[in-house]
């Protein structure tokens, strides 16, 4: 991890940024619901083997990578990326991980809903939004580390993980209550599960007309 004890103060605080990012990402997340309100999938929940369950199992094993992976992500960076540039452990291979598992996070979200259209809808949607926060924080970080931060930019990829920069280190400063607030925050995928049952059952009950159908 490289300190920047020299850095200069950034001209806009980074803070507002995550803050918009998490608003746009709850108000678009009310709007896809509300839309999968009066959607069903092209394929029927008819047992554990249909291809509706397999989606479903697929989407839940990708939340719980997401958390895990969050939560892994927070033990090197928990507190320090205002500080310092990290670039070791899954930092070393990629310049943001925590949002790539958001990614997988939102993917296994709209696949609760037994279709593949709504899983890759809720992923490019959050990788959107991404986008335009990681561009702002780029430049936050190249204000306040300068060349320390604009090597590392240099070296490490934005989202694609190259497996071979991989660098760590034998010894850790954890921070527990941000890597316990890391993983509620990421359980938020979990809430998929429920709200995604719960349509399906208000709509097999006729609470709920199906409008249109997605594969």
């Amino acid at each position: 991890m490289n300190d920047a004890p020299n850095a200069t103060r950034p001209s806009f605080d980074i803070a507002a940024v995550q803050s918009v990012r998490k608003t746009v990402l709850l108000a678009l997340g009310a709007l896809a619901t509300s839309a999968l309100l009066f959607g069903a999938s092209l394929w029927p929940d008819s047992g554990d083997a249909s291809l509706h369950e397999i989606i479903e199992t697929i989407g839940r094993a990708l939340i719980v990578l997401a958390i895990l992976g969050r939560t892994w992500c927070s033990l090197y960076i928990g507190g320090r990326k205002k500080a310092e540039v990290v670039d070791l452990g899954p930092y070393s291979i990629c310049r943001n991980p925590l949002y790539v598992f958001s990614f997988i996070g939102a993917a296994g979200a709209g696949a609760q809903f037994g279709s593949v259209t709504a899983a890759l809808a809720a992923a490019v949607i959050t990788v959107l939004v991404f986008a335009i926060v990681v561009r702002k924080e780029e430049r936050f970080l190249t204000e306040r580390f300068g060349e320390a931060y604009l090597a590392y930019k240099a070296r490490v990829p934005r989202f694609i993980p190259n497996p071979a920069l991989w660098r760590n280190t034998t010894t850790l400063e954890i921070r527990p209550q941000l890597v316990v607030r890391t993983f509620v925050d990421a359980c938020v995928f979990l809430a998929s599960i429920p709200l995604a049952e719960g349509i399906e059952m208000a709509q097999d009950a006729g609470l709920l007309p199906v409008l249109w159908m997605l594969p």
